[in-house]
């Protein structure tokens, strides 16, 4: 059993590089680390559609950030095993953009967030994302659940 004063273990290789996506793309707008972090020809798969290459992930993550100003991706759990990543994360922001065809709703969200990220040599190559999108969308008020 661990006592109180264990430490948190410090993220090492494949988890340090797949949590700076959540914490510093993601999180503190740095879009430009996708440079740096990714690979070329990077597959990413979400709800939002697939995703080839830099540009075009680069683009997906400015948009939801100008649907979401104040947006931020927290990792709550990572787990590493050979080249994967698993990582729990929680979304937050405010609706203050257009997202999905859905008009600005002024309204806060807090959804989790499954992220699955693949390492080659450093360099993120693949990522599925999952985010809670019936949670997301039910708190813009875009969809209502039917009564239990």
């Amino acid at each position: 059993m661990a006592s109180a004063s264990t430490p948190t273990p410090t993220p090492t290789g494949n988890e340090r590089i797949a949590r700076r996506f959540p914490e510093e793309v993601a999180s503190e707008g740095n879009i430009g680390l996708i440079d740096e972090i990714c690979a070329e020809d990077i597959l990413d798969h979400s709800p939002l559609g697939e995703v080839h290459g830099r540009d075009e992930l680069k683009a997906q993550i400015s948009g939801l950030r100008e649907s979401f100003s104040d947006f931020s991706a927290t990792v709550e759990d990572a787990i590493t095993e050979g080249d994967m990543v698993a990582m729990r994360v929680t979304l937050r922001g405010t609706h203050d953009g257009a997202f999905m065809g859905i008009e600005p709703t002024g309204k806060t969200v807090e959804v989790g967030n499954m992220v699955f990220s693949r390492i080659e040599d450093d360099m993120i190559v693949e990522r599925w994302v999952q985010p809670d999108m019936l949670g997301m969308l039910t708190q813009l008020g875009a969809v209502e659940l039917p009564e239990a």
